[in-house]
């Protein structure tokens, strides 16, 4: 006979589902089954609500007859409940020296990776884990501990994808009074008793210490951490219209604009929010704003693993940052037609054929017969510390210089390539030809070399 206890304790994990909108009851639900507590009960609680569940369970054999009496555990159970059970073998070792992860991340890895296989050979609407209330507590604790911001405090979610959690709603301690009431057995994994790990540290120390002196503190912290992923959502709206209102996004380039930033009570905050996608971290963003602040600061560059930020007179620029290799793609001039690295039509034509004043010296331009005595023409990167002779001026520039005077950008800069014949830059491809190879008033023909759109 049903007791009221566990009437009461289905329909609130029902309304939990309902809420977060966690399961259809459409197609199958895939239920991960460790054989301890708390999957057993999610098990029994998804059935008792009428939900059609298929179980999946991992054997890592980390823990030698432990992990088989699991698995035989668990085969028990689903054939008392007529639950169709898949169980997978895992070489957890062999992961962790092919992947170079910890023991941890190779078994939920390995775990994942397999459910959502299941998933889809299963024909399954979700993947149903087992965490609950006081995992949230924990999870909270070990965000805090870490200097974790809003979103690592706001816990667990209910729904990942397809990852759901319908226990979040209860408590470890309802959880086994739930399995009491129903005579369910489950296993316990004698690893989770080793205080070896901060995880276990907070289970088995911390936390019990804290409902000692404190009882009902683990519902209390467990309401907290809804209230905090409540507020994280609104968070994350206000962050969400706060960039509509202040980035503008050029292609692949973001731009920031700094005075409506600064406009903000949390400036380094909101920035922080901003790049943290970019992988910059909170004491960049601090330095970002310094910088911007400073006398000097316009034209530094901050890098992340894969972008750069170059701060600008009003704004922040950020695009993918770019390794430039250095290597020399070798050109033929009397090819009609270059490929690599960048796309060119050459012509050999003659003065009563061909208007030079066509070439216009930035994708257009036009060398002397002379070139083709040149024993190495190249196409490279530019570098810090190029020169070269501009067309129509005397001396020599900078490229760098160049660039300033014809404000290119952090990242067009990265984009530019020269030509080079015999070590000496004749062109600044797409922007600016040398005086180098220039055709004179008695060439009855010369090179045309032109930018392929």
């Amino acid at each position: 006979m049903r007791t009221d206890y566990s009437q009461q304790f289905e329909k609130r994990v029902k309304d939990f589902i309902v809420q977060h909108h966690l399961m259809s009851g459409v197609r199958p639900v895939l239920v991960t089954l460790s054989g301890g507590a708390d999957s057993v009960a999610l098990l029994r609680v998804l059935l008792a609500l009428g939900y059609d569940c298929k179980a999946a369970h991992c054997n890592f054999h980390l823990r030698g007859d432990e992990s088989n009496r699991d698995e035989a555990f668990v085969r028990e159970l689903c054939a008392h409940l007529n639950v169709p059970l898949f169980v997978k073998d895992f070489d957890v070792p062999a992961y962790m020296r092919s992947k170079g992860v910890s023991l941890e991340m190779a078994c939920r890895d390995l775990r994942y990776a397999w459910f959502k296989v299941l998933l889809r050979e299963q024909d399954c609407g979700v993947i149903a884990v087992a965490h609950h209330q006081h995992d949230n507590v924990e999870t909270f604790f070990i965000n805090a501990l870490r200097g974790s911001g809003i979103g690592g405090l706001s816990g667990i979610a209910p729904k990942n994808d397809a990852v759901v959690r319908p226990l979040l709603c209860v408590t470890r301690g309802e959880v086994l009074e739930y399995l009491e009431d129903n005579s369910q057995d489950y296993v316990t994994d004698s690893t989770n008793q080793k205080n070896d790990v901060k995880r276990n540290k907070l289970r088995n120390i911390i936390l019990p210490t804290i409902e000692q002196h404190f009882p009902g503190a683990g519902a209390q912290l467990g309401k907290t951490v809804q209230q905090v992923r409540s507020c994280a959502s609104l968070y994350d709206e206000l962050i969400e219209q706060a960039q509509a209102e202040i980035c503008e996004q050029k292609d692949d380039v973001l731009l920031v604009d700094c005075a409506r930033l600064l406009r903000f009570t949390n400036a380094n905050t909101l920035l922080f929010e901003i790049l943290k996608p970019y992988g910059f971290n909170y004491a960049q963003c601090t330095d970002i704003l310094k910088a911007f602040g400073s006398e000097h600061g316009v034209g530094k560059h901050f890098y992340s693993s894969t972008f750069t930020l170059t701060v600008l007179r009003t704004k922040l620029e950020v695009f993918v940052y770019k390794v430039k290799l250095e290597c020399a793609y070798g050109i033929n001039l009397c090819d009609n037609y270059i490929s690599q690295p960048v796309k060119m039509e050459v012509k050999k034509v003659s003065r009563t054929q061909h208007d030079l004043k066509s070439c216009n010296g930035k994708d257009v331009i036009a060398l002397s017969c002379d070139v083709e005595n040149a024993k190495n023409v190249v196409v490279r990167h530019w570098k810090n510390g190029d020169r070269f002779r501009p067309f129509g001026m005397k001396g020599s520039k900078l490229l760098s210089d160049l660039f300033t005077d014809l404000k290119l950008s952090e990242r067009e800069k990265q984009e530019v390539w020269v030509m080079e014949a015999d070590g000496d830059i004749i062109w600044v491809i797409g922007y600016r030809a040398s005086t180098l190879y220039k055709v004179g008033a008695d060439d009855d023909a010369y090179f045309v070399v032109s930018l392929c759109k």
